[in-house]
């Protein structure tokens, strides 16, 4: 019995030896992101990178034998604040050069994708955006030789799992019908985001048979258009479309739209997803903001997410950071369990196994409901939903989409 027992005592010894040599063999992963996360962009960075980090707790911080190590990374000039394409570019360098490097999330501005897309594609290192919308990343029509210029592998290796501008932007036009809008002044801030979008809610709202009174780019460095808004305000105006994110001129284009007393002429603002985040009111202040814009964004309220996989996150969110989980926060954990799940499948540390398995995803049962990737990695889902600015925070207003009929 003494030698049975030795010999199964030696056994357990070998098997745990084992077991925890693969895993030291099996050694650590990380995870790369890639967004801005210092001035006007601290809450919605930060957001971000805690909803990344809750992903991988959902996952006990480790997946397949292997820990995960969450790498965030700044692509903002610490000069201006905003994102920057030599920061970009060199967070992707850096992120393809680590052999331990298994995944890319980024980047929050679509401009910024442009320049890390090349990089990553090139290593077959899947990238997946938790908030990148221009559509010309990855649909053809939109600019010259897009999508394939990012593409010089000539594989698709990026990803987002929610809908694009190209959905955004007519749904808007169609929502800003259905409000009553008849004349309409755009604004965009000439980065490939905003200027992308009011494009194709420009063209969606002249289908619309909505009258476009002007259309004009701005400089995000600048701070004072009063000129620009008189001449907004002589052009008959009712909306204001607003192609911009937080950093990029629609905190100033609102202040300075209250000090002229456009919404006191019922003149109202309406933006994109890059505004949906409680900074804009704060930055803007409640005074101009409260009852006078509308947002669009991919998603209902967070505690009103359908799915058991969205309710458990606004659940922990909420109790891990004891904060609400704004903006984009609910997509940077839906793209990080996408990349954790195919961790999780392939069982290994293999780039390219990875890639292919984030390529087959179908089915997913996301924050949203359940979602599958189409061949040019985007999502079949077209969720959009229109927001009002009341009492200083964002309030659900409408299930939006460019058919919607108005009641």
């Amino acid at each position: 019995m003494k030698r049975l027992a030795h010999m199964i005592g030696t056994s357990l010894v070998l098997m745990m030896a084992a077991v925890l040599g693969q895993a030291q063999a099996q050694g650590s992963i990380k995870i790369v992101t890639s967004w801005p996360i210092q001035g006007s962009m601290i809450p919605e960075g930060t957001a971000m990178k805690q909803a990344v980090d809750l992903a991988v707790k959902h996952y006990g911080g480790s997946v397949a034998g292997m820990k995960v190590e969450v790498v965030n990374r700044d692509d903002a000039s610490p000069t201006t604040g905003s994102w920057d394409g030599t920061v970009e570019a060199e967070i992707a360098q850096k992120a393809v050069a680590d052999p331990d490097v298994m995944v890319y999330l980024g980047t929050y501005n679509s401009g910024a994708a442009k320049v890390s897309m090349p990089i990553t594609n090139k290593a077959g290192l899947v990238q997946i955006s938790p908030a990148n919308t221009y559509p010309g990343l990855t649909k053809e029509g939109f600019g010259a030789g897009e999508p394939k210029v990012y593409r010089p592998s000539g594989h698709v290796n990026y990803f987002r799992a929610f809908p694009a501008d190209d959905i955004q932007g007519s749904s808007a036009a169609a929502w800003a019908k259905c409000l009553g809008f008849k004349k309409v002044y755009v604004l965009d801030d000439r980065q490939l985001y905003g200027k992308g979008i009011a494009d194709v809610f420009v063209a969606s709202a002249k289908k619309l048979g909505m009258e476009i009174v002007g259309h004009d780019g701005v400089e995000s460095a600048d701070v004072d258009f009063r000129a620009l808004l008189t001449k907004v305000k002589a052009s008959g105006a009712d909306l204001v479309y607003g192609g911009f994110v937080i950093d990029s001129g629609g905190v100033q284009i609102l202040q300075q739209m209250k000090a002229l007393g456009l919404f006191e002429q019922k003149v109202k603002f309406m933006g994109p997803d890059g505004l949906y985040s409680p900074a804009l009111v704060e930055q803007a202040t409640p005074a101009a903001a409260n009852d006078n814009v509308y947002v669009t964004f991919a998603a209902v309220p967070p505690d009103k997410l359908p799915t058991e996989v969205g309710k458990r996150f606004y659940k922990d969110y909420l109790e891990t950071y004891k904060a609400e989980p704004i903006g984009w926060a609910m997509y940077a954990y839906q793209s990080a369990i996408v990349a954790l799940e195919a961790i999780k499948k392939v069982g290994k540390k293999d780039r390219a196994a990875i890639l292919d398995a984030v390529r087959q995803t179908k089915d997913f049962e996301g924050v949203t409901g359940k979602f599958s990737f189409d061949a040019n990695g985007d999502t079949n889902r077209t969720d959009m939903v229109g927001w009002m600015v009341k009492d200083s925070k964002f309030v659900y207003a409408a299930g939006i989409s460019a058919d919607m009929q108005c009641k």
